[in-house]
């Protein structure tokens, strides 16, 4: 099995996969206490699933962006099982996790997640056989991504209700997904990392950190750039 986990932002997710079926899926939304319910609910999700931290074959941890504090914790906890279990840990960028599994279209996607301070952070993806990341993780706010909707674009991620409708003034251009599409979730990540731990692609763990961004920017570890 691999236990995959997403505290990237307020809404958190765990999964549990097994190869063949997800076994557990959670995602909720915490007040800010990632500290105090993560671990705990690692715990649940392996008692619900039937199985035990014993029986894991890796983890795999979203690395942001995000918020500087989530992330941190979650990546403390891969690498604490990564220690106590000696099993590898995969880390994959929170917006990949969005795009996986979206359907395939012949339109530019961009996923976002909240970045604080009224920002995005946003990449654009293109379709070829799946989802691909096209150019740099970006900052920016509702209204600047509204205006640079020239052509038709798909848009997911946490997108809340007065967002929807700046966006949708670009009705000719702007695809914006309905709430269930938007979910970033953890079984998605699962399978990412599965696909990867067969490869055996896994990360150093002395190498892999969160991907941290800011309000003016995106800042990126030269530690995540030397284990891509």
């Amino acid at each position: 099995m691999i236990l995959a986990f997403d505290t990237s932002t307020q809404w958190m997710g765990i999964a549990i996969f097994d190869s063949a079926s997800i076994l557990f899926e959670k995602i909720w939304k915490t007040q800010l206490r990632h500290t105090v319910e993560l671990i705990p609910a690692l715990k649940k999700a392996m008692q619900e699933s039937g199985g035990d931290f014993s029986s894991l074959k890796a983890v795999a941890v979203a690395i942001g962006p995000g918020s500087f504090t989530s992330l941190r914790i979650g990546l403390a906890a891969a690498k604490g099982l990564n220690l106590s279990l000696g099993i590898p840990v995969i880390g994959v960028p929170s917006l990949d996790i969005t795009a996986y599994g979206q359907p395939q279209v012949e339109e530019l996607m961009i996923c976002v997640l909240k970045a604080g301070r009224g920002r995005f952070a946003a990449q654009e993806f293109y379709y070829e056989g799946g989802w691909h990341a096209k150019g740099d993780i970006f900052t920016t706010t509702v209204k600047e991504l509204e205006s640079r909707l020239s052509t038709r674009t798909i848009l997911r991620g946490e997108i809340n209700q007065e967002e929807r409708k700046i966006l949708e003034r670009r009705w000719r251009n702007a695809l914006v997904a309905n709430p269930a599409e938007n979910i970033r979730r953890p079984a998605h990540l699962a399978e990412i990392a599965w696909s990867r731990l067969v490869n055996n692609n896994t990360d150093d763990i002395q190498l892999l950190e969160p991907i941290y961004i800011n309000t003016a920017g995106l800042q990126i570890s030269e530690k995540i750039k030397e284990s891509i």
